[in-house]
C-alpha cells in the first residue's frame, strides 16, 4: 500500500542540517551528472572504485544511513541489472566456463563486472543528491543549468502536487481495504486484476481533473506562456565552489595515474571495456 508519509520521509531526509544538504543545489546536481560522466567514460575499474569509496565517505558526511541507502541502491539495480546479467553469455571472447550451450567468455565477464561497478557508484550519487536535495530545489536546479522553461514548469508542478496524488491513492486504497479487497486474496485473479485496471482509471481521471482544476486556477492568477517559474536566489558560496572543485582535482588525479601507472594497477588498471 502507498503511504504518503514514506514520499514526505524522503522529503524531511532531504532537508536536514549537515555539510552537504547546505551546498547550493545546481552545484550539487553538476557534481551528480560530473560523477556518472567520469563513471561512464571510465574503462578501467580504478576510477570509479574510488569514487565510490569517495561517495561512501560523503554520505558519512551527510549523516546517511548506509542501510538505508543500501535498500534503495538494491531496489534500483534490478532496472539495468538484468541487462548486465546476461553480458558474460553474448559477448565472444576466450570461453572460461561452458554448460551446454552456455558460455561465459573473459570479455564479457570483464565487461559485466565494469558495467555492474559503473551503475552502483551512478546509483549511489543519484541516491545522495536525492537524499540532500528537496524536491522543490531539484527542479529549481535544473532550470538554473538551463533546462527548457515548459519542462521545467513540468517538473516543478509534478513535484508540488506528487504529495496530492499519492494521498489520492492511499484514500483509494483504504477504500478497497475497508471493504476487505485484497490484490494477493482469495479472490478470482481476472476479478482483481480488473479492480486493479479500475483503480488505474479512476486515478488517470482524478489527475486529469485536478489538472484542469490547476490551470484554471493560474490562469485567473496571470499565468500565461510567457510566465516564469519562482526561482529562490541563492548564490553558490566560496564553500560549494570548493567542493567541486576538490571533486575536479580528485578526478584529475586519478586519471593521471592511470595514464602512467596503469600497469602497476593490475586487474583494477586493465582496460575492461568492450571497443
Amino acid at each position: 500500500m502507498v503511504d504518503i508519509t514514506q514520499i514526505m520521509r524522503f522529503d524531511d531526509l532531504a532537508s536536514k542540517n549537515s555539510p552537504i544538504h547546505n551546498l547550493e543545489g545546481k552545484i550539487k546536481l553538476i557534481f551528480t551528472i560530473f560523477t556518472i560522466l567520469v563513471c561512464v567514460i571510465s574503462k578501467e575499474l580504478f576510477i570509479p572504485i574510488i569514487l565510490e569509496i569517495i561517495l561512501l565517505i560523503i554520505l558519512k558526511i551527510a549523516n546517511l544511513s548506509y542501510w538505508d541507502s543500501a535498500k534503495r541502491l538494491l531496489m534500483l539495480l534490478p532496472f539495468g541489472g538484468a541487462i548486465i546479467i546476461f553480458q558474460p553469455f553474448i559477448q565472444p571472447g576466450n570461453i572460461i566456463w561452458s554448460y551446454s550451450w552456455l558460455h561465459i567468455t573473459d570479455f564479457g565477464l570483464n565487461w559485466a563486472i565494469l558495467l555492474l561497478v559503473r551503475m552502483i557508484v551512478s546509483l549511489t550519487a543519484i541516491i545522495i543528491y536525492s537524499s540532500t536535495t528537496p524536491l522543490q530545489e531539484m527542479a529549481s536546479s535544473f532550470r538554473k543549468l538551463k533546462m527548457p522553461r515548459d519542462l521545467a514548469m513540468i517538473l516543478s508542478i509534478m513535484v508540488r502536487f506528487l504529495f496530492l496524488f499519492v494521498d489520492e491513492l492511499s484514500a483509494i486504497r483504504k477504500s478497497q481495504k475497508s471493504r476487505n479487497f485484497s490484490i494477493h486474496g482469495n479472490t478470482p485473479y481476472k476479478w482483481r486484476v480488473k479492480q486493479v485496471g479500475y483503480t488505474i482509471g479512476m486515478m488517470f481521471l482524478k489527475s486529469y481533473e485536478q489538472g484542469e482544476r490547476v490551470h484554471k486556477s493560474m490562469v485567473s492568477r496571470g499565468f500565461s506562456d510567457a510566465s516564469e517559474m519562482f526561482d529562490e536566489k541563492r548564490s553558490p558560496e566560496k564553500s560549494d565552489y570548493l567542493f567541486l572543485l576538490s571533486i575536479i582535482i580528485i578526478v584529475v588525479i586519478l586519471e593521471i595515474i592511470i595514464f602512467k601507472y596503469s600497469g602497476h594497477l593490475g586487474y583494477f588498471g586493465q582496460n575492461l571495456a568492450i571497443n
